[in-house]
């Protein structure tokens, strides 16, 4: 099956706008099975305050989002994990939801919020779940998530075979950490990238692209520009994430020793 990344630059805060575009490059680009698209792909990453990331979001299962990408999933018979942002009662959540040509398929919320997020979206709640569309197994993390190995396999422990990971990536080194987590996991991983830079209030921010798609081996399949809105795809057989074996005596899964992790379960100081 083919799998692509939707590299893009959101405008801030032209939530319709940005999903045009978006489209447009999704049906420029036919052909693949799943498509990731950016973190907050809708509005722009940004925010002055909580207000306003109120303000933009919507809810999952009845905004513009939902409604283009299920348009999107029956026109071209594909699923999309795409960032956004998410109002539920009081709360605001940065979000990625998974849709398929049936429709909502579920939501994943940001477990670790990055930096000023702290400030605008609520802590996700959803815990790490794996959506199963058409005998593929998706997990997502979102952006952050990346610097927590704890995600990645969990989501691999509840049998993933697809890292899908929409992110706004700044800092420099996450691409390289998803190849090390399709390497610990035998996990494929999707890494959707925003390009550009979102300057407002004072403050700016600029995005690092490289979106990359990688192999269980944490080889790179394909990877994007760190400037231009770009989809790039790869063909894999998700069904070889099944297989643990790191060695034809080594089975990544097998040979743990949970035991001696139970550190994992308290903070340090």
């Amino acid at each position: 099956m083919k799998v692509a990344a939707v590299q893009f630059q959101p405008r801030f805060g032209e939530v319709e706008d940005n999903l045009r575009r978006a489209a447009e490059l999704v049906r420029a680009n036919p052909g693949a099975a799943v498509y990731v698209l950016p973190e907050l792909f809708t509005t722009g990453y940004l925010f002055r305050d909580r207000a306003e990331a109120r303000a933009l979001a919507e809810p999952a299962a009845e905004g513009p989002t939902l409604r283009t990408l299920a348009q999107l999933a029956r026109e071209l018979d594909a699923v999309f994990v795409a960032g956004f942002a998410e109002r539920e009662g009081d709360c605001v959540y940065n979000s990625a939801m998974v849709v398929s040509s049936s429709g909502l398929v579920g939501v994943y919320r940001k477990t670790h919020l990055f930096l000023d997020e702290k400030d605008w979206f609520d802590p996700g709640d959803t815990g790490f779940r794996v959506f199963e569309v058409g005998g593929v197994r998706l997990g997502v993390l979102i952006c952050f998530d990346w610097v927590f190995p704890e995600a990645a396999r969990v989501l691999a422990l509840e049998g993933a075979d697809i890292l899908c990971h929409p992110a706004n990536l700044v800092l420099p080194y996450a691409q390289s950490a998803m190849r090390i987590r399709a390497i610990e996991n035998r996990v494929f991983t999707v890494t959707a990238n925003r390009v550009g830079k979102d300057e407002r209030a004072g403050k700016a921010l600029a995005f690092t692209g490289a979106s990359q798609i990688t192999d269980l081996d944490g080889s790179v399949l394909a990877s994007a520009s760190v400037d231009r809105e770009e989809v790039i795809h790869a063909d894999i057989e998700p069904t070889a994430a099944r297989d643990k074996h790191f060695t034809p005596r080594n089975d990544l899964f097998a040979d743990r020793r949970p035991e001696f992790y139970q550190r994992l379960q308290t903070r340090t100081a």
